[in-house]
C-alpha cells in the first residue's frame, strides 16, 4: 500500500509522525515544519485516512506493516517515530515488532492499554450527514452543530470533508473505521522492547494516561519516561504547541527536559 506523505527537511536523522483517529498529515504540518530544521520529517496519512488508500483491513499489525513498507520503500534505515493517539499505538506496535528500525519512540497522550473510547457519537454524526444534499461547508457545520457541542472537535472533523465536481465526501473510510473501532481501542501487549528510548507525553488535562500506570508501561518499555504537558488535553500538540515542541525536541536530542515536565 502506497501511503500518502509529505517530507519536510533534508538534513539530520529521520523522524516519522503518525496522526490519530480521524486525523491526517495536515494536522501535523506546523509541528513538522518547526522540526524540519533539525530532522528529515515524514508526515504520513495512514490507511483509511487522508489521501491514503482505503482497505477492509484495519488493525495495529497491518498498520505497523504499512509503516515498515513505507520505511523500506523510502530507504530509511532507522527513524525516530512520533505517534499521537491511534498513531501512538501504531508506533508502539511497530517498535515491539521491529525494534531495530526505531531510534527514539515518542508517544503522545496514549498508553499501551485498552480504552472504552468516546468516538461513537462522532461516527454517528459523520455517517448521518446527508453529503449528497450539501451545498457548502457551512451547511455541514450546521448539521454537526446539533450533534457535536465542541466547536474545536467539529472543525477537526470537518477537515476530513472533501469536495470535488461530484460533491462532498469523507476522506476517511468511515465504514471500516467504525466497524473496527473496538479493535482500535484495544492494544495487544506482546513481549517487551529490550532497550531503546521511549518517551510518553501526557496532556495534563487529559485522562488518556494515568501516571499511576507508568510501572505497567515500563513492563513493556523498560526505559519509558513520562512527561506532562501543562494546560493541555488530548490534542496536546495543538493546544500547547510551544511546550510540546520544547519537550519533543529535548527527548529527540537525548537531552533531559526541564524537570517540571517529568512525572516520576
Amino acid at each position: 500500500m502506497e501511503l500518502n506523505y509529505k517530507k519536510l527537511g533534508e538534513q539530520g536523522a529521520h523522524l516519522i509522525i503518525l496522526h490519530g483517529l480521524f486525523g491526517s498529515l495536515d494536522n501535523w504540518q506546523t509541528i513538522a515544519r518547526q522540526l524540519s530544521s533539525e530532522y528529515q520529517v515524514w508526515i504520513i496519512d495512514q490507511r483509511n485516512h487522508g489521501r491514503s488508500p482505503h482497505s477492509e483491513e484495519m488493525n495495529y499489525l497491518v498498520l505497523a506493516d504499512d509503516l515498515l513498507a513505507f520505511i523500506e520503500t523510502h530507504q530509511i534505515p532507522k527513524a525516530h517515530v512520533l505517534g499521537h493517539s491511534m498513531g501512538g499505538k501504531v508506533a508502539m506496535t511497530f517498535a515491539l515488532m521491529y525494534p531495530g528500525k526505531v531510534d527514539h519512540l515518542v508517544v503522545a497522550d496514549i498508553g499501551p492499554i485498552p480504552y472504552e473510547g468516546d468516538h461513537l457519537p462522532l461516527f454517528e454524526a459523520m455517517l448521518a450527514m446527508p453529503l449528497e444534499q450539501l451545498n457548502d461547508r457551512q451547511e455541514a457545520e450546521d448539521f454537526l452543530k446539533g450533534r457535536i457541542p465542541s466547536p474545536s472537535v467539529r472543525q477537526f472533523l470537518l477537515k476530513n470533508l472533501a469536495r470535488d465536481t461530484n460533491g462532498f465526501s469523507w476522506k476517511p473510510n468511515l465504514k471500516v473505521l467504525h466497524q473496527h473501532y473496538r479493535l482500535l481501542m484495544g492494544f495487544d501487549t506482546f513481549g517487551k522492547m529490550n532497550g531503546g528510548s521511549v518517551s510518553f507525553l501526557r496532556g495534563a488535562k487529559s485522562d488518556y494516561i494515568n501516571p499511576a500506570d507508568l510501572s505497567f508501561y515500563q513492563s513493556i518499555f523498560p526505559f519509558a519516561v513520562l512527561y506532562n504537558i501543562p494546560d493541555a488535553g488530548h490534542w496536546l500538540h495543538a493546544e500547547q504547541p510551544v511546550l510540546f515542541l520544547e519537550v519533543t525536541k529535548a527527548v529527540l536530542r537525548y537531552e533531559i527536559p526541564d524537570s517540571k515536565y517529568l512525572i516520576e
